[in-house]
């Protein structure tokens, strides 16, 4: 990766990811995209275009200004907004990805787009949930992913076109604020213990799904994208994940830091249902053998880092 063009820059991955690879490929060699430009260090700090991934001419003369080489295609719409507005996640996930493949079929770039565990549905296993096993989620987002999933396969075997993919856990971060995912609990969970020393969970007790922090999210696209091509059996989904745990062990974990926190619980039905369609834990073991993926933080070590950053941020 020399050029690397962003789809999807501001959202919850986007906007780490800009900043972390301008550090490692260099500022002027990431150039991040989006529908809006909100002043942030990401459109600042380096090249940045308003694009929209419905527009296929847009984002196929943003690539071709820039002469990238490598596309990473985030913008789609996450889990629980997907099934509120399930026409419009199917037109800008399914729409952007079609387009997005053909701008890296075009101009021989390699790909990158992220899979999710919603790829998974209530008949796949649901303990250490194996790489390659049954796959019919109920969700649109679910739908959505399967069918990514399968599309960068196809343009892998009949173009020619490197893509690659991550089935990506929960992703836990202080730098984004939730945006519509169902393990958003997880997220919001921190903020809620900070600013106010309680937390009404959306996900009941006992439910458990697997969760990552960005830090390792953001490591295992970059480790993904180098990795040899010649290693790589599955591409497109590899399984991911740090931790599983269900919200009642999240707030134990919170506790140790502040003994004062509490958590209520009032379930919401639409994404309860979507979390009780996911497995409890998912194997990993393809994505270690393959390419060498490994996570650093587990729950303990992600909340001492997530409060200590969060408390900084809130203060400011």
């Amino acid at each position: 990766m020399k050029k690397i063009m962003i789809t999807g820059a501001l959202g919850q991955i986007g906007s780490e990811l800009v900043n972390k690879m301008r550090t490692v490929y260099g500022n002027e060699n990431v150039i991040a995209t989006d529908i809006r430009d909100n002043g942030s260090d990401v459109t600042q700090n380096g090249p940045f275009e308003i694009v929209d991934v419905t527009d296929a001419k847009a984002m196929f003369d943003t690539a071709k200004k820039y002469q990238v080489d490598t596309m990473i295609h985030l913008a789609a719409l996450l889990s629980a907004t997907a099934e509120a507005k399930p026409l419009l996640a199917w037109n800008l996930n399914m729409g952007g990805l079609v387009n997005a493949l053909e701008v890296a079929r075009e101009l021989n770039t390699q790909f990158f787009t992220p899979s999710s565990i919603g790829a998974f549905g209530p008949t796949t296993p649901k303990d250490q949930t194996p790489q390659d096993t049954i796959q019919r989620p109920t969700t649109m987002y679910g739908v959505n992913k399967v069918a990514g999933e399968l599309l960068c396969d196809y343009y892998y075997q009949k173009f020619g076109v490197d893509t690659r993919g991550l089935r990506f856990p929960g992703l836990i971060s202080y730098v984004t604020p939730p945006g519509g995912g169902t393990t958003d609990y997880a997220v919001e969970i921190y903020y809620e213990a900070i600013k106010n020393k309680t937390y009404t969970s959306y996900i009941n007790k006992g439910t458990y799904m697997d969760m990552m922090y960005m830090p390792d999210a953001l490591n295992a696209i970059i480790d993904l994208m180098e990795a040899d091509a010649s290693q790589l059996k599955h591409r497109n989904s590899f399984n991911v994940t740090a931790m599983s745990f269900e919200p009642d062990e999240i707030a134990a974990e919170i506790k140790k830091h502040i003994p004062e926190f509490t958590m209520n619980y009032d379930v919401d039905p639409v994404r309860q249902k979507i979390a009780d369609s996911w497995p409890n834990s998912i194997d990993a073991s393809s994505a270690i053998e393959e390419w060498g993926f490994k996570a650093e933080y587990d729950l303990s070590k992600m909340t001492v880092d997530m409060l200590e950053k969060l408390k900084l941020k809130v203060n400011a």
